[in-house]
């Protein structure tokens, strides 16, 4: 993507099964906890470089002593500097001492055997330490202090404050994640008192007895589904406990994505499948999804269960975005669906450049976009060979060797031709010349195309502002002097904001929204902007659940070929010599390509959750308002 996009947050949990000593014995070091949770950051690391944090919960702390302990830090460099941190507890210790897992266990920081990390996206625009992950409410009750990190958005904060409020409490903040902080630690201090009147008021039991008592009976179900019953959103939210329980819970659409592996020695959890096996050299088999609507829920004693917190709901939507661009292309299934992506744009390519293989070059726009280049070349490599087969058939029987080899010769040419060059400093950027500097972010490979002879057809795996295309990449490829530039989207129009975690949410941010308001003007078809206003404003008190996206209207009086044509007008810097042409996927590959992850909101406007509708809505109020600020 020529635009990366503020997106998606990443998680990672871990539960040691065995005492401190085992891995110490087995691997080397008690450490390994840390080791891993440093691995399982660092790999998702694409995930999120606003800010990181990480949680530890020591399972037999004496009273008198600490036992969860929390780190964060801000920035790209933030999990270098928080583990950092965390090993700086140890360098006064003695090597003698630094090498005792027992007295680790005992008296250091961080030596605990439960684990929570987070790298942070976000997707609100509020930022402080405050909101860094993982948020903590402590209580002098084990049981009563809960580490909280997720990777999602809630479309219906409001709702949840409101809730909140009517409880008796009285929120500091007006966020998604302070609500949901405080909104599982009511159902957890509900759940405890429950627990404390159960065996302490009916059996009479006391001090440590009891506390033994609530934490082994603690039931985190209960706890998660009666938190959840109102959320509306996609997330994964992984929770420690400061007993030394921990789940991780993810949506009943299945929005966003979150892999387990266990074993008798460790459970692991996280965003990403390659990530748990690259940190545990594990085949992609040994790594399992969590289901929608379920949680992976670990006991203080070791005790791995699943629970089904919401029915999962009929319209499951797993994110497509992750298979197009967030994810780790890493990941084998994703791979291959990207490939296929490039391959399905056969037909539009060729038509794009009139079948003239001959004198086409292709190529891909880094860093993203290169596995579906590999589909994209695969499929005209078999194309080739097709063309090549049926010119040697209508050969006739005295083909001469020359004849032969100059059918064979025939080749797809491929090229590297767009280099990422330079990434702009902060003091740049603003700059009155700042435009002009971006135009060099890219730059080019010289003598790679025949000038004025050839087509350049360079993909990338979406296009969402379009801005870096008009200031830099069409300007830097036309340099070159190709007859045509074909860009090639992987993924469809990106016609709709994200309310689950992705920072994609205002109408003007779209160049295919942009493209098709210019082509409702143009064709005097201005009523159809105005009602579809009026229809949004008379619905914007209605519940959630009633609001309908109006918005589609603004697309529908035009063909998908109308709108790219109006975003290939609309993309050429004045000057431009090659013919522009933008060529996108169609809906229907997309879902041939990504089977499993149908969730399309972006492309169609079919929004899982009824406050998608209720977003959309307000986006393009604010868009006809001149109100520039998010949706949710």
């Amino acid at each position: 993507m020529t635009e990366p996009l503020k997106h998606e947050c990443g998680i990672a949990m871990i539960r040691l099964l065995k005492p401190l000593e085992y891995y110490h014995k087995k691997y080397g070091s008690w450490q390994y906890g840390l080791n891993k949770l440093y691995l399982l950051m660092e790999k998702q690391h694409n995930r999120g470089q606003e800010g990181a944090g990480l949680a530890v919960v020591k399972l037999d702390s004496p009273p008198g002593s600490e036992f969860i302990f929390r780190e964060r830090a801000m920035g790209s460099g933030a999990i270098s500097e928080i583990f950092e941190n965390v090993y700086q507890n140890y360098e006064k210790i003695s090597n003698e001492l630094l090498e005792d897992p027992v007295y680790a266990s005992q008296n250091l920081p961080f030596a605990g055997e439960l684990f929570l990390g987070h790298l942070r996206y976000s997707t609100t625009g509020k930022d402080g330490m405050s909101y860094v992950h993982p948020l903590l409410r402590r209580n002098n009750w084990r049981s009563r202090n809960i580490a909280l990190a997720g990777n999602f958005n809630m479309t219906n904060v409001d709702e949840l404050f409101q809730d909140l409020i009517k409880e008796g409490q009285h929120p500091r903040f007006y966020a998604d994640t302070f609500v949901l902080l405080e909104t599982l630690g009511h159902a957890l201090d509900r759940e405890v008192q429950y627990q404390f009147d159960k065996y302490g008021k009916d059996t009479g039991v006391k001090g440590e007895v009891l506390n033994d008592l609530i934490e082994q009976n603690l039931d985190i179900h209960f706890m998660l589904n009666k938190a959840s019953q109102k959320w509306d959103g996609g997330f994964v939210i992984g929770g420690v406990i400061g007993c030394g329980d921990g789940f991780v819970y993810r949506d009943p659409w299945g929005i966003r994505p979150a892999f387990y592996y266990k074993d008798d020695e460790i459970l692991v959890v996280a965003s990403e499948r390659p990530v748990i096996q690259t940190t545990l050299n594990l085949d992609s088999d040994d790594v399992k999804e969590l289901e929608p609507g379920q949680a992976i829920i670990v006991k203080k004693d070791g005790t791995i269960y699943f629970s089904q917190i919401q029915e999962r709901k009929p319209n499951v939507s797993p994110c497509s975005f992750e298979r197009i661009y967030f994810s780790r292309g890493s990941d084998a299934d994703i791979y291959q669906e990207r490939k296929k992506l490039g391959e399905l744009l056969l037909p539009r390519i060729l038509k794009a450049i009139e079948n003239d293989i001959q004198h086409t070059v292709f190529s891909f726009i880094p860093n993203t976009a290169e596995v579906a280049f590999f589909g994209m070349a695969d499929a005209f490599n078999k194309h080739m060979n097709q063309v090549k087969l049926r010119k040697i058939s209508e050969q006739n029987s005295d083909m001469t060797i020359e004849t032969l080899d100059k059918i064979l010769s025939m080749r797809v040419r491929t090229e590297k031709v767009v280099i990422k060059d330079i990434k702009l400093r902060t003091f740049i950027a603003q700059d009155k010349n700042r435009d002009d500097l971006a135009a060099h972010v890219y730059d080019v490979t010289y003598n790679s195309v025949v000038p004025y002879e050839d087509n350049l057809v360079v993909i990338d795996d979406s296009i969402v502002r379009g801005t870096t295309l008009k200031q830099s990449i069409i300007k830097i490829l036309d340099r070159i002097h190709p007859k045509k530039i074909v860009i090639v989207s992987s993924s469809p129009q990106i016609r709709y904001p994200d309310c689950y975690g992705i920072d994609m949410s205002r109408m003007s941010e779209f160049a295919a929204f942009r493209a098709a308001i210019e082509l409702l003007k143009e064709r005097n078809l201005q009523h159809i902007i105005d009602e579809v206003y009026r229809k949004c404003v008379e619905q914007r008190n209605k519940p959630k659940e009633e609001i309908v996206n109006y918005v589609k209207e603004i697309y529908a009086p035009f063909t998908d070929e109308e709108i790219s044509a109006k975003m290939a007008q609309m993309l050429t810097p004045i000057g431009t010599e090659a013919k522009i042409e933008i060529v996108f996927q169609t809906i229907e590959n997309l879902h041939k390509a990504c089977p499993n992850n149908n969730g399309d909101w972006y492309f169609s406007g079919n929004y899982p959750t009824p406050g998608g509708n209720r977003m959309v809505n307000t986006a393009f109020i604010n868009y006809m308002e001149g109100i520039d600020k998010r949706s949710y």
